[in-house]
């Protein structure tokens, strides 16, 4: 595996490597000894959900609070989305900041991103997208930043008239109200 950092310290892109051959594809998805050795730290993922997304369908910017945060691993596995963090870490030098990346099930990749971070994503086409969090999630705790908050700046690359979002991701407050 190939461990990137991304601007946004302790977001790494992993880049799995892949062995091809007549029979098909084979590649390690997760590996939590390389990971740990990675971050400089112990992660012990929880819970896993799979998310299942038409093509249009945005979700988030969501992350948990307090002792609810979570770190996430997150990668495709059918399709492909435009996948955004955003550093909400008040003391971090990329505060507000954001980043962009593709995932799809054909590129393999998949994102750390550490607490204190919003997350967020746009289906591309039909997706299915799996997540590990290294805590529970916490219903009370759950929050999130409006997709199109000006300040952010956010280049989805989508028309916004074709954007399929939840009534309660269209609430979500503007990041300078965090």
């Amino acid at each position: 595996m190939i461990f990137t950092e991304t601007k946004l310290k302790g977001c790494f892109v992993i880049d799995p490597k892949i062995y091809k051959d007549d029979r098909g594809v084979f590649f390690e998805s997760f590996k939590k000894n390389e990971l740990e050795k990675t971050l400089g730290y112990k992660i012990d993922f929880v819970q896993e959900n799979q998310s299942i997304s038409s093509k249009g369908v945005l979700r988030g910017l969501h992350f948990q609070k307090g002792e609810a945060a979570q770190a996430k691993l997150v990668r495709i596995t059918k399709g492909k989305v435009i996948d955004v963090v955003v550093d909400i870490r008040k003391a971090s030098p990329t505060y507000g900041e954001h980043l962009k990346i593709e995932l799809s099930a054909e590129n393999k990749k998949t994102i750390f991103i550490p607490k204190g971070m919003a997350h967020g994503f746009l289906a591309l086409e039909e997706v299915v997208l799996v997540y590990k969090c290294d805590n529970y999630y916490a219903p009370k705790e759950e929050s999130g930043i409006i997709y199109n908050d000006i300040d952010l700046n956010i280049d989805w690359g989508f028309n916004n008239s074709n954007l399929l979002l939840s009534k309660k991701d269209l609430a979500l407050p503007n990041f300078s109200e965090l």
